[in-house]
Order: structure tokens, then sequence, then C-alpha cells
């Protein structure tokens, strides 16, 4: 495709592609996966995000499994107008963040996982019951969905 439609910009892991000049990027959309195997959803968020305008920020393989990680990036997160929280297996990462920052979190359930995972419904159940204020949830593996809203809430932050 790239031979024939240069424009075009393909993201592998997501199997996004874009064709043309991004819009001006403005204010900024954190993407957060809490593992590798979730990279393809949230690559999805990403791109969305980004063909709205959005800065976008990514930060992979930061979940509670290693959450070291994540506390060297909170800071970062913490300058963001809205996070995406990606995570499959226990789901925990979009509340944990959102006890962190003070803007909204989306959080996205995905259907990789083993064991009891059902593919995602785990993940969404423990998102949806999350304790900390200002998670909103969508459904399972919906990047795009995410990163939409995320763009939305964005654009009218910097709008503001």
């Amino acid at each position: 495709l790239k031979k024939h439609f240069p424009r075009f910009e393909f993201y592998p892991r997501s199997g996004c592609i874009t064709l043309g000049e991004l819009p001006a990027a403005a204010g900024r959309v954190s993407v957060v996966s809490a593992g590798t195997s979730d990279i393809p959803i949230a690559e999805e968020a990403m791109v969305t995000a980004m063909t709205m305008g959005a800065e976008v920020k990514n930060y992979w393989d930061i979940g509670v499994a290693g959450i070291h990680r994540l506390f060297a990036k909170i800071t970062e997160l913490r300058s963001s107008n809205t996070v995406i929280a990606v995570a499959g297996m226990d789901g925990a990462l979009p509340g944990v963040i959102a006890g962190l920052v003070s803007c909204p979190v989306i959080a996205v359930p995905t259907s990789i996982g083993y064991g009891a995972s059902f593919q995602g419904l785990a993940p969404l159940l423990t998102m949806l019951n999350a304790c900390a204020p200002g998670v909103s949830v969508v459904n399972i593996d919906n990047g795009f969905g995410a990163g939409y809203v995320a763009a939305l809430i964005n654009r009218k932050i910097e709008r503001t």
C-alpha cells in the first residue's frame, strides 16, 4: 500500500492506517498499556486521539505487576488532560492511575489474558467496579472508542 499510497502511515501493531497530515496537536492525552500484549489496543487509541488533534504520549508496559515503572512516570501522567489505561488480566491499572492523577481516566479492558480472564470480562468487571473516582469504561478491546472520547475531552479543555 505504501508504494501506491505514499501518504499512508501504517501502524502494524493495531492495523490502523492514517492518510495525509495529522491536525496540529494540542493538549496531552496519555495512553498507558499494562503489558506488552495490550499494545495493539493501546495503539488503536493512540492513533484515534492523534487523528483528532491530540498530542499523545505513550507509556507501554507499566502495569501493576511492575508498579515501580508506573510510579516512575506518574509526574508525566499528571500533566495530561486525560489518561487512557489499557489492561487485560486483572484490569487493576485504571483504578490505580485514577487514584494518582486528577484528570479523567478512560479504562479499556482487553481480551488478552489466560486463566479466568474470560476474553476480557474479568478486567471489564474490575474496571466497572473501580473505587477511585474519575474512571470511565469503554467496551472490551475498544481502543477507538477510548481514543475518541479522550480526544473530545482534550479538545474541550484546550478550547476553554
